[in-house]
């Protein structure tokens, strides 16, 4: 681990930018139509169980990165091999954000620029930024932090300001029943984005004050999932369900359609500024735990060393991934549960048992 710190306000808005990241910008939960806003709401809420999970390893492993105190709960086999398994994850998930950043990009402003080429630059930056290490990260979120929110509490005034909002596009509510509405909060958005934080377990060790890590951890998650149902329900209410289910990207739909008073319109830069502001932290926060993890893994000791090599992985990952963006949405919907299950839901809770029971056993 580097000698470095970050406060709890730091952690509080890494946590907010890495949940809005992507998430703002796929049509999220759109298979259940009008109430996709509500299975939203309801992913959050049972995000913040699983939370309670992560901070409470944390809490018996203050000073440890997970792919240490992995080894001391399963023994140095099982550990190095779960641990390899969660960087593994860590390093795809980077990849399929940073191919979200790349088709955004090409569909709305460079529809002529390779994949390669858009995918490339952002990571060069992004590698220049983990070389600096966690407390330049966090200090450039504090600073993007408060511009970000500035163009979104701009955009909201003008949604409304320009009367496009009608709320009978969010009628009948549950028009099929609670039952579907929770399939896709256990098949989808418990998972993307809420528990994928499962990866700042990598940064809580450089916490200042540890006391703050769950509050700060349910505070940030709660701002994230208010902020991701107002998104949903502004984009069901502009464009209907229909428009908002084909879209590729629902907010830049619905920001495109702002007009005010025939002066204010064509404001996507803005929404683009913001969109970029939060892949580039998301991407930053996951390739951070690749570096320092498998730098902690494999004995390195310079995490930055690794930057480059990982980096270029990510980056032809990101091309490979899926033939079309189509090909990669699907993917993200039917095959990433098979993969968030276990890695979020299944094995963390197993790990607090054993280092639960273990506990007992001395004590008894």
């Amino acid at each position: 681990m580097e000698k470095a710190k970050i406060s709890a306000n730091q952690l509080f808005i890494l946590m907010v930018l890495f949940e809005l990241g992507s998430a703002m910008l796929v049509p999220l939960a759109m298979r259940a139509k009008q109430d996709a806003w509500l299975a939203i709401l309801l992913g959050m809420i049972g995000s913040l169980v699983l939370l309670s999970v992560y901070h409470k390893l944390y809490w018996y492993y203050p000073d440890l990165l997970p792919t240490e105190y992995m080894q001391k709960i399963l023994g140095k086999v099982m550990g190095t091999l779960l641990a390899f398994v969660y960087i593994l994850y860590f390093m795809y998930d980077a990849s399929r954000i940073l191919r979200d950043f790349g088709e955004m990009l090409l569909t709305f402003a460079y529809p002529d620029t390779p994949l390669f080429i858009a995918n490339a630059l952002l990571m060069l930056v992004i590698i220049y930024t983990i070389r600096k290490g966690i407390e330049v990260i966090a200090r450039s979120g504090e600073l993007l932090f408060i511009f970000m929110y500035i163009l979104a509490v701009a955009g909201f005034i003008l949604i409304v300001c320009s009367g496009l909002i009608n709320f009978t596009n969010l009628q009948p509510v549950l028009e099929e029943g609670l039952i579907p509405t929770l399939k896709i909060t256990l098949s989808e958005t418990l998972y993307f984005p809420f528990t994928e934080v499962i990866v700042f377990t990598m940064i809580l060790p450089y916490l200042n004050n540890p006391k703050k890590a769950k509050v700060t951890m349910l505070c940030a998650t709660g701002l994230s999932g208010i902020n991701l149902v107002i998104t949903m329900l502004i984009n069901i209410s502009v464009l209907g369900v229909d428009l908002t289910a084909r879209s590729q990207f629902p907010l830049l739909s619905t920001v495109q359609t702002i007009q005010v008073a025939n002066f204010l319109e064509r404001l996507d830069v803005f929404f683009m500024l913001a969109m970029v502001i939060g892949i580039f932290f998301k991407i930053n926060v996951l390739f951070y735990a690749v570096v320092i993890g498998a730098a902690n893994l494999f004995k390195i000791k310079s995490p930055s060393r690794l930057s480059y090599p990982l980096g270029i992985v990510i980056l032809f990952l990101s091309i490979t991934i899926a033939s079309n963006f189509q090909e990669h949405l699907y993917e993200g919907l039917k095959v990433a549960p098979f993969i968030h299950i276990p890695l979020f839901v299944i094995i963390p809770p197993f790990l607090l048992l054993v280092v639960v029971l273990k506990n007992n056993k001395r004590q008894g």
